[in-house]
């Protein structure tokens, strides 16, 4: 099972997303905020909600514990030309900041997947082969939403053009890596000694969708569920 550098390499650049839980109301201070000249939509409440409902984990690329978490726009205000947009809770999602930075150029304007009102894993597939992993609509139709979502977790895992977006790059590809080999060291572990409770354990906590680079571990998991019958209640 255990995956190479190499190949979590090829894993990255294809990325991941995964289903969050919007919490409501509102936090207040976006109303009150809203009717100001500056109005703030990073107040305190703002952030502290979007940490608890996302995790702490970025909405693009899934890594957790942020260091540098960013209020980030679906749907781009353009610096307040959509001033609906701006305080609009809907359009609140917490990333990193390399994630917001990839994501702020014209053509993701109209807006990827918003993971909190569709399930991304019901919509795209993550394959692991002999050399690589790849991403793929689940159903062959036209999708413009997808397709700029699969754009985006491509750059966003592949970009290059500087050496601090290849630095950051790079933090995520070593990120995936040992997500996917503690996946695999437990299910070598389930193999050997399928009555274990501590390894269903490592196994319940390790495809939450609270975990970091939750959706390739579900989507393997679901890929291979006549290996891993009982596995499958953790994906719900």
């Amino acid at each position: 099972y255990r995956v190479s550098e190499d190949k979590v390499r090829i894993i990255a650049k294809d990325g991941y997303m995964i289903k969050v839980d919007r919490t409501f109301p509102a936090p207040k201070s976006l109303e009150t905020e809203a009717k100001k000249k500056n109005g703030s939509y990073t107040e305190k409440d703002v952030v502290d909600q979007l940490l608890r409902d996302f995790h702490k984990k970025c909405y693009i690329c899934e890594i957790n514990d942020l260091q540098d978490p960013q209020v980030e726009h679906l749907l781009p205000h353009k610096n307040g030309k959509y001033p609906e947009r701006k305080f609009d809770w809907n359009n609140l999602f917490l990333s990193c900041g390399h994630c917001n930075s990839v994501k702020n150029q014209k053509k993701y304007d109209e807006g990827i997947i918003d993971c909190c009102k569709v399930d991304p894993e019901k919509l795209l597939t993550f394959r692991i082969n002999e050399n690589a992993v790849e991403i793929e609509k689940k159903e062959e139709k036209e999708d413009k939403t997808l397709d700029r979502t699969i754009e985006l977790l491509q750059e966003v895992y592949g970009i290059d053009n500087t050496g601090m977006r290849e630095y950051k790059s790079d933090m995520r590809f070593k990120g995936v890596l040992r997500q996917m080999n503690l996946l695999y060291d437990n299910l070598e572990q389930l193999k050997e000694n399928p009555d274990s409770k501590m390894v269903q354990r490592k196994l319940k906590v390790l495809l939450r969708r609270e975990s970091a680079f939750a959706a390739f571990k579900r989507c393997y998991i679901e890929e291979h569920k006549d290996i891993y019958p009982g596995l499958q209640k953790y994906l719900e």
